[in-house]
This record gives C-alpha cells, structure tokens and sequence, in this order.
C-alpha cells in the first residue's frame, strides 16, 4: 500500500486531503505542530530536523504533501520569525530529509508567488518577468520553490509545486489573519462588522475540488512540474460580500468598504491550464454553494442557532 504523509495536516486543506487520499485506499497520515487524537497522527515541528528525522526514521513514506506553514501577508509582518522558521527553514528541512529518505514531494506553494502581476498568471512568468513579491509570506513561498529547484539540481531529488489561488470550504477556523471568506462568513454570522477592499478581484477554489487535483497528483506525478491549481471565473471582493450576505442573513450596513488593500495583488487571474491537461484539474463546485456548505459549516462549528 502507498504510504502518503501531509505535513500540515491538520490545517484546512490538511485535514481535507488526508480525507480524500484515504479514501482512495491510500495509507495517509498527517503530521503538524498542532495535538491530534487521530491515530494516524504524528506529532512534529518541521522547524525541527530532529523531529522530521524521527518520523522517517519509523515509517518509509512514498510520498510527502508539503503543507506545513504560516500562513498570510499580515500574519507574516506581525511574526514574521515564525514565519521564516517554519516556511523557510521547515521547507529546507523537509528537502534535506527527501535528499535522506528518497520519497517523492508535492509542495503547496501560493499564487502570492506572481506578487506585482496583473496579468493572466502562468506558471512560467517567472522566467520571462521581473516579479517583485509583496509581502513576507509571498517571498518566503518563492524561497522554498527556489530552495526545491535546488535542491533538485543538486541533490536529484524528485518534487512537484504547486501554486494555490484562493482555497475555502469546511475546516477552515477563524482567525484574523485567515483569508476573505472565512473572516466575512465568521464576523457576519456573530453580527460583526467586516471590511470590503475594492479594487481587487480573486477566483475561489473549493476544498473539495483542490484535494481532488491534488491527490490526483500521485497518479500522474511528473518531477520538476510545477501547476497552478486556479479556477477561470473571477469575483470582486464586493461579489463575495454579496454572496456572504444572501447566506448569512448579515446586516449589510455594518459592512465598510474602504480603497485597494496595500502589498497585495490586485487582480488574481489563473492560468491552469496543464493542471487541467495533466492532473483533470476542474472546479465543479460553484462559489454560492461552495458558500452555503462553508456556512452550513462554521454554524455547527461554532455552535450558532443551537
């Protein structure tokens, strides 16, 4: 039996994609810095190599889904030491153990990688643009590609990356520092108000569908590949606030909107195409019923309405 391990996973998308690939007939296990009861479960800081050491020293896993990370443009400003250790160094980490251990990676990177790009993002624009990341978090992300192409070149070790766009959907808690959707639905179900920056347009991705691409990654594994996993509609901030509101019930008038949103990317427009070509990348859930589920799920989440 393929033996799968998702660092990271017990975040949002983790804890999805250990589900689907297990559901797959895969043997997954996840690890993060957070406890667990589940008793396919390890425990591990990936800024430690010690504790990545003493994970593969017990079990020979296939392949690793490199998730583990901090998370977010201000999250990264406000404790950027976090940050750095756990993406950069915790990705270094990770590389040394495959130089180590020979298993296949798949790194989750960010569409923060395109950075100052308003155009349609490919996953080659790298090569043919100066890009000028924005952000902590958007630079620590293109480090670790960097640090994995590298790494490939050196040490023939076998990765693919990954570059997500706006991931939502069920398993995604609040805190400040999380992305639109689940700030807006969490402050509009608690009667809280919420800001709407204007001027930006983003496509959403549905969890579901991502894992599926994502898992379908091991069926096609192609070394050095790196894909975009977008969707090809894009929404206005305003039109998801829209969309919170119908499924919420919010009051609109305590929404503030407010200009552009400073080192962020204005427009987010995704080619993915050879994810759609190699992996059968599609999106087949809509941005108002991937809503309604998320919202179906922070009330029972958050116990509201009991």
């Amino acid at each position: 039996m393929t033996l799968v391990l998702v660092t990271g996973g017990q975040g949002f998308i983790g804890v999805n994609l250990v589900s689907e690939l297990q559901k797959r007939g895969y043997d997954a296990w996840s690890a993060d810095i957070l406890q667990s009861k589940d008793l396919r479960f390890l425990r591990c800081d990936v800024a430690s190599y010690r504790q990545i050491q003493r994970i593969f020293e017990g079990k020979e896993f296939d392949y690793v889904y490199h998730a583990a990370a901090e998370y977010g443009r201000w999250n990264g400003e406000a404790h950027y030491e976090n940050l750095w250790n756990t993406n950069a160094v915790g990705t270094k980490n990770i590389l040394t153990a495959q130089k180590e251990y020979g298993f296949k990676l798949i790194f989750f990177g960010s569409a923060e990688v395109y950075g100052d790009y308003d155009g349609v993002m490919a996953e080659d624009v790298m090569e043919r643009i100066p890009i000028k990341q924005m952000n902590d978090y958007a630079l620590s992300k293109w480090v670790n590609e960097l640090q994995i192409l590298n790494s490939s070149k050196m040490d023939g070790t076998e990765s693919v990356r990954v570059r997500l766009f706006n991931v939502y959907g069920p398993h995604e808690h609040y805190s400040p520092f999380r992305g639109v959707v689940p700030v807006f639905i969490y402050r509009a179900l608690h009667g809280l108000p919420y800001t709407v920056h204007k001027g930006h347009k983003r496509t959403f991705e549905y969890v579901e569908d991502i894992c599926r691409s994502l898992a379908n990654i091991i069926d096609d594994f192609k070394p050095g590949e790196v894909y975009n996993l977008g969707s090809e509609k894009q929404y206005s901030i305003e039109e998801l606030s829209d969309i919170v509101v119908k499924h919420t019930g919010a009051d609109p008038s305590k929404i503030t909107f407010k200009e552009e949103e400073p080192f962020t990317t204005r427009f987010k427009i995704a080619d993915s195409s050879k994810a759609k070509a190699d992996l059968g990348h599609k999106m087949t859930i809509t941005l108002d019923e991937g809503i309604k589920r998320t919202v179906d799920w922070f009330k029972l989440a958050y116990r509201i309405g009991e």
